[in-house]
């Protein structure tokens, strides 16, 4: 048995401190409007975001020698810093032997269905490379004694192709990015948050910086701490909307830049998909309850008011052997999917804990118990589990008798991590919840990672490459290849930048908006504002949803946005400000959402990825203990629906949607050297595609 892993190690790779950031850089110039006087900055890249993707777009621009600068809500506060799961995954080709490659890892992530097929295989063919140069930045991934990167299965992944440096992987990323950053000169503006898209039409509508706010840098003639950024790329890479939902395991105050893009009439895709899992409540430390914790099989139980205990999960499962493998299997099966409540699987358990919370009980892990017995059946036993949940275990050396030793022997930093924010697990039992984690859906981009707005580009969460599943950590991969091809991009279009009269026309515009936006008196509070809308989507576009349910929920968000539109929102000093805005872009954030799914469901759309369609009318019903759970009965996906996407974009205050074929990539077409050595080297690659 190999020994226990020192407690420094440990140490090490759960309390991951990040570096003193870059000083930022004085202004170039400042700029009048109105009674404000505002600071300029330019470059010939901005990055809106201080995450994994978005200081590797910003360390990519700088070595190709491109003057970029990082603008950040709050560096080392956002989703790759501050989340995560047992194991975080990276999720790359893989070396297991099992005749991998490129293609059948881009088949596995458009499995789900629609996702481009150029971005799959552009995001296959990439991760070796983005995996080699976080190596190579000091990102500590685990070898074998012959330099094999080690592998381990996760969600949507039956080949194998995941590794982990543990819980705090993406923090590691972004701690060594960060490194890099910092060694590269790269100003790093903090505490400086993009509020408004500014946006150039002299010939056709172009990106042309952000206006941001800074609300500790506010003076007299700038109460509310605007800065310009001008630049002639700028590069969306500040996350998820992780504000739209009550249930959520995003950390707080991530807004993200849906909304913000929106706003500028960029171009959304897919934003009927996202993922939904267990995990701790946002109000204690959110975090992903996947991998170990429970492939260590702990007793899950709930409590009502009145402070009894429910061994609810025999109301689901038929036997005591069936209930314990299918926690286990949720390791690797963690966010729910419809079709995985059929048969006595595993996100019957999903259901079984989203039914318990609306019964207002709050459901618990507890490490130190065994799953208790189903009625009538024998307790449970190690020697009386599913073969393949049997053969995991015994192949880990964690065939131990409770379930706190189990998770010890396989994955410690699991315990470690939630002792940093003072929750004993070896002591007391574990309050969870279903979840919302991470948007599938976001910015429509091509296979460089341009949006459809010109100048304006879209990486990590804020980009919509992934489509209904995608394989566990493949989004970290994502941000990193997408971060890598924009940078290229940018690198390639770079010209000398001329001053122009549009942009103090679109500045002067955009900061009309922003003052009008804001009202200190009579405006919609924030609080009522963030209320109504996580309210709303926990409710009623959750992992059940029904058609009708949708449609109306669709309606209260227009009508939000009419009376912001309206009546502006309250705020009292520039923080509030800065927040007042922020609420005003999730409402269209919220209501694009809403629109998009309506719109798929209005169509005939089914069960897929995130949720189940229910309906009285479903084909499909998942079955407990005690037989049917019509509340769940469900409509199937439609086959079709897999190779098209909705698009939805804002126009004339209402948001449109489109149906369309997802992009296909010839694969008959195979490169030959000879013949596309030139478009490389004149940089025809990163032209359109011809037709």
């Amino acid at each position: 048995m190999a020994p226990p892993v020192p407690q420094s190690i440990l140490d090490g790779l759960t309390d991951v401190t990040m570096p003193r950031l870059a000083n930022e850089r004085p202004p170039g110039d400042l700029a009048r409007v109105g009674p404000y006087i505002l600071p300029i900055q330019r470059s010939e890249a901005l990055v809106l975001g201080s995450g994994a993707a978005g200081l590797r777009a910003a360390v990519e621009l700088k070595r190709r020698d491109v003057d970029v600068v990082v603008a950040s809500q709050s560096a080392f506060g956002g989703t790759s810093a501050c989340s995560g799961s047992d194991k975080q995954t990276l999720h790359t080709a893989n070396s297991a032997g099992r005749g991998d490659d490129f293609q059948a890892l881009a088949d596995a992530l458009g499995a789900g269905g629609a996702m481009d097929e150029d971005t799959a295989y552009v995001e296959a063919v990439g991760s070796a490379r983005a995996l080699a140069s976080l190596q190579f930045m000091g990102l500590p991934i685990p070898q074998d004694r012959l330099g094999g990167v080690l592998r381990y299965q996760t969600d949507h992944d039956e080949i194998g192709r995941a590794t982990s440096c543990g819980p705090r992987t993406s923090r590691l990323m972004v701690q060594a990015l960060a490194r890099e950053a910092i060694r590269l000169e790269i100003p790093i503006f903090n505490h400086t948050t993009g509020v408004r898209i500014l946006v150039a039409d002299d010939a056709s509508p172009r990106a042309v910086g952000v206006i941001a706010a800074a609300p500790e840098k506010r003076t007299a003639e700038n109460p509310y701490g605007l800065t310009v950024f001008l630049s002639d790329a700028i590069v969306l890479a500040a996350g998820g909307p992780g504000e739209l939902y009550r249930d959520s395991v995003y950390p707080k105050h991530c807004f993200g830049s849906l909304g913000l893009a929106l706003e500028a009439g960029v171009e959304a895709v897919n934003l009927t998909e996202s993922q939904f899992g267990i995990g701790t409540p946002r109000y204690n430390f959110p975090w992903n309850l996947s991998g170990t914790y429970v492939q260590c099989m702990p007793y899950i139980f709930s409590r009502d008011a009145r402070g009894v205990e429910h061994n609810f999960l025999t109301e689901y499962y038929r036997t005591t052997q069936e209930l314990a493998s299918n926690i286990f299997r949720k390791g690797y099966q963690w966010p729910f999917h419809a079709t995985r409540m059929l048969d006595f699987r595993s996100s019957l358990l999903d259901l079984a804990v989203y039914r318990e919370t609306r019964l207002q009980r709050k459901v618990f892990m507890d490490f130190n118990r065994n799953p208790l017995p189903a009625p009538g059946d024998r307790p449970f036993s190690l020697d009386r589990l599913e073969d393949d949940v049997r053969a995991y275990l015994e192949k880990s050396g964690a065939l131990l008798e409770a379930p706190i030793d189990r998770l010890r022997k396989m994955n410690p930093l699991a315990i470690e991590l939630y002792k940093r924010y003072k929750y004993d697990i070896t002591r007391d039992p574990l309050e969870f919840a279903i979840n919302n984690q991470h948007m599938n859906g976001g910015l429509a981009v091509d296979a460089w990672g341009r949006t459809t707005l010109a100048g304006c580009y879209a990486i990590g969460e804020a980009a919509g490459t992934h489509g209904v599943t995608r394989p566990g950590g493949a989004a970290l991969t994502a941000g990193q290849v997408f971060g890598t091809r924009c940078a290229e991009h940018i690198a390639s279009m770079r010209k000398p930048h001329k001053t122009v009269n549009s942009e103090s026309r679109a500045i002067e515009a955009a900061v009309a908006r922003i003052i009008d936006a804001l009202k200190s008196e009579n405006g919609l509070s924030a609080k009522s504002i963030r209320d109504e809308i996580q309210a709303r989507m926990s409710d009623h576009a959750g992992i059940l949803c029904k058609r009708d349910d949708v449609n109306r929920a669709k309606t209260a968000a227009a009508a939000l946005n009419q009376s912001i539109r309206q009546q502006g929102v309250a705020f009292a000093g520039a923080n509030e400000a800065l927040r007042a805005l922020q609420w005003r872009q999730s409402a269209l954030a919220s209501e694009a959402i809403l629109t998009a799914l309506a719109f798929y469901l209005d169509r005939g759309g089914g069960s897929r990825g995130a949720r189940a369609v229910c309906s009285s009318s479903g084909d499909q019903v998942p079955q407990g203990r005690s037989g049917p759970i019509e509340q769940a009965r469900f409509v199937s996906e439609r086959p079709q629906d897999r190779a098209e996407q909705i698009h939805i974009r804002l126009r004339d205050e209402a948001f449109v949607c489109e149906p369309r074929p997802i992009r296909k990539r010839n694969r008959n077409d195979s490169p030959f050297f000879e013949r596309d050595w030139p478009d490389y080297l004149t940089g025809a690659i990163h032209d359109p595609p011809p037709g």
